[in-house]
């Protein structure tokens, strides 16, 4: 099973901070013993202020490499677009030298692009070093929905990425064409950080610790992944 380790804050601020001070540590340790790190990183409002704060550490930027976990199937001058909002957050200041990979690409569909997508993430350092995941109030990591067209398949394959068409409810809003980790993707990482935040989805974390149907809570899978060395930091 997985190998988890839970970490539960008082603030944001403080779960921000003990995150920033991880990824700084873990980048830093990379580049030492491997002259290269590789970070796959999610949008959302919980990493943020990490993403900020990192952009003007004194890394060796230029051999960082920094990835999507998931996209939207958009333009990244979109505003819903994960990779304009990495940009905007993380890849500013010194981080503006840091290798980055995209999820999209000129095809018209996620399935079309998946290949080309592929090739990409097969071209990056692996495993990855760290992988920063968030969960929706649904159970979805990544864009891993439920019950998604493609989910099955992001469960089952070997490659890194897999094309998602999900069901369109308030959590996916009305774009709901993705390109994602697989499960495969997710466990090729040697440090993944789930990241939570409110009672509400508190809740759904633990019910996805229970058993249960992988198609309901994907969330599930990754938490019955064998050998991946799981964080979850929480924070009210």
């Amino acid at each position: 099973m997985v190998i988890l380790n839970e970490k539960f804050f008082d603030s944001k601020d403080e779960m921000t901070e003990h995150l920033a001070s991880l990824l700084e540590n873990t980048l830093s340790q990379a580049i030492e013993s491997d002259a290269a790190a590789s970070i796959l990183v999610s949008g959302g409002s919980s990493p943020a202020p990490a993403y900020k704060r990192l952009s003007g550490l004194d890394l060796d930027w230029s051999k960082i490499t920094v990835a999507m976990v998931d996209e939207r199937w958009v333009s990244p001058s979109h505003e819903k677009s994960n990779e304009a909002f990495i940009n905007s957050t993380l890849l500013q200041d010194k981080a503006s030298n840091a290798v980055f990979v995209t999820m999209k690409n000129e095809q018209q569909s996620a399935i079309a692009g998946q290949s080309e997508v592929e090739a990409r993430y097969q071209s990056l350092k692996q495993p990855f070093d760290v992988t920063i995941l968030g969960m929706g109030p649904d159970g979805h990591t990544a864009s891993l929905f439920p019950h998604a067209d493609g989910l099955e398949e992001g469960l089952k394959t070997e490659q890194l990425v897999c094309a998602i068409n999900a069901k369109e409810s308030e959590v996916t809003g009305s774009i709901t064409e993705r390109m994602s980790l697989s499960l495969s993707g997710i466990a090729n990482t040697k440090h993944a950080i789930l990241l939570i935040s409110g009672e509400a989805k508190r809740t759904v974390y633990e019910k996805a610790k229970e058993q249960g149907s992988e198609l309901d809570i994907p969330l599930r899978a990754v938490l019955g992944l064998p050998d991946l060395k799981l964080s979850v930091f929480w924070c009210p």
